[in-house]
């Protein structure tokens, strides 16, 4: 279990902190036993086409904060996804019933000066602005390579303009050059709220925190039953909202990747305890995490008629759609926790998981409980997978893969990736709502999604025909690990 410090400024990156990798390939029983063995190095690549960004997974969970503002300190380059992000943000407000407004991000939009002569002066500028600008609750600095190459001392400007405003303003330390695990820059997010935004609890309250991206309020039926009431952060959650995440009952993450920090943050500092199970994805999967839930809320006769319930109701259903996708492959490409858990949904469902590629892989989690471990529950309950590889979104691996695995069905969780699917033919389905396979009947939503697409393929049929792979014949004849580690021996076209 890794200890939170919030003395830090910072929060020490996952590759340290957790033993985080982002280069595997093997099979995921071989990965499971690895990384449970304490026996887990990164395999390092000879090239790499691309990567994520820790600032901008910062930023996506801090700009969807209603009544706070982001200055992104960096140059105005650093800002290219928030136009996606406002997109999110503003659906997301129709979705919840509320007024549609555009979020409140800024960039200080430094120089070549500010970089040889220091941003500090910029960023104070900025931040004076923004407050007089928009009257946020409070202000939240994304830090970027630029700044923090300049060595910008963006804590002392952001604790002395806390003084001066009388609001949070608070420093987010996610400079994308520290780390390879994109996913860091959730931690960083989540460090800055509880060490600049979270107060101590008053009192204890009936309330569950539920860690989740953007998605649906698929709790709140759940919850109500046995008492409690959802409260969903970060997105969408007011300041003075998040000030309170102390006092709840139990914390829930949809994601290990996203939310285990938090989890244990809230947990290890303030006695809120985390569900410490792998969640609810696929029927055993479902069943444990209801089984913990209700230890922990003390319901677990509730919780048992729940299981029942949902036995009754979804198994019968769950054995026609098997007999539907019967013979029929899948290959998955996702977020660590989240591409475990539709493994999971897709096994369930009887698809052959022929591969998968991951964007990286955390050997243990804050929590230190290996129960959280979803990929070693695909393994117990479902048996080992193929063509298992831990990638930081190398378009390059994934297509080699797929030309030879050949699924019936792709499912992406990140948009920039289903094209590649879609480019060769194949059915691809985008997850954008994380929470929608969750649970019993989520099993049985993710099928209809499942044979909606199986059943419209005219598109990538057509689009296969007329387009392109900027991947030449030579490179799809390689070893799709031609590139990671070693001393491999490519050979030429």
């Amino acid at each position: 279990m890794s200890t939170v410090n919030l003395k830090s400024p910072e929060v020490v990156i996952r590759e340290v902190r957790l033993g985080s990798i982002t280069g595997f390939q093997g099979d995921a029983e071989k990965l499971v036993k690895k990384s449970h063995g304490g026996t887990l190095e990164d395999v390092p690549r000879r090239f790499s086409q691309c990567t994520g960004c820790s600032s901008g997974q910062a930023f996506c969970q801090l700009c969807m904060i209603p009544d706070a503002a982001v200055i992104n300190h960096a140059p105005i380059g650093c800002m290219g996804d928030a136009e996606g992000f406002n997109f999110v943000y503003r659906e997301g407000q129709v979705e919840r019933d509320l007024p549609r407004s555009s979020g409140r991000y800024f960039s200080t939009n430094i120089d070549e000066s500010d970089t040889i002569f220091g941003g500090t002066k910029t960023l104070q500028d900025a931040i004076q602005t923004v407050f007089e600008r928009v009257h946020p609750h409070a202000i939240f600095v994304t830090t970027s390579c630029a700044s923090g190459i300049t060595g910008d001392d963006v804590e002392s400007v952001t604790r002395e303009m806390t003084e001066k405003l009388g609001i949070p303003v608070v420093a987010c330390f996610c400079e994308g050059f520290k780390s390879k695990i994109w996913t860091t820059g959730f931690d960083s997010a989540y460090h800055a709220i509880v060490r600049g935004i979270v107060k101590p609890p008053r009192k204890k309250t009936n309330q569950v925190n539920i860690i989740n991206f953007w998605g649906s309020h698929i709790f709140d039926g759940l919850l109500h039953r046995l008492g409690y009431e959802p409260r969903y952060i970060v997105a969408f959650s007011t300041i003075r909202e998040l000030e309170h995440i102390s006092e709840a009952a139990a914390s829930i993450q949809v994601c290990q990747t996203l939310g285990t920090y938090l989890g244990a943050a809230l947990e290890q500092v303030y006695g809120v305890p985390e569900i410490k199970t792998s969640p609810g994805y696929g029927v055993e999967g479902t069943d444990e995490w209801l089984r913990e839930l209700g230890r922990v809320l003390d319901r677990r006769d509730e919780v048992e008629k729940i299981i029942a319930e949902g036995h009754a109701r979804v198994l019968p259903e769950l054995e026609k759609v098997r007999e539907q996708f019967q013979g029929k492959t899948a290959f998955v490409t996702a977020g660590a926790a989240h591409g475990h858990a539709l493994i999971a949904v897709l096994r369930e469902l009887g698809f052959d998981v022929k591969g998968a590629a991951i964007f990286h892989h955390d050997p243990v989690y804050d929590n230190g409980c290996e129960r959280s471990d979803m990929l070693a529950r695909d393994v117990k309950d479902y048996g080992d997978i193929q063509n298992f590889n831990v990638c930081n979104k190398q378009a390059f691996e994934l297509v080699n893969l797929l030309k030879r695995t050949k699924p019936d069905i792709f499912i992406a969780r990140h948009g920039g990736m289903t094209v590649w699917g879609a480019k060769l033919g194949i059915p691809t389905l985008l997850i954008g709502d994380e929470q929608l396979s969750f649970g019993y009947d989520g099993i049985l939503r993710y099928a209809e999604r499942i044979a909606e697409t199986l059943d419209n393929t005219e598109f990538v049929t057509n689009l296969a025909k007329h387009s392109t792979m900027p991947y030449t014949k030579w490179w799809l004849e390689q070893d799709p690990y031609a590139f990671l580690g070693g001393d491999m021996v490519v050979e030429s076209y």
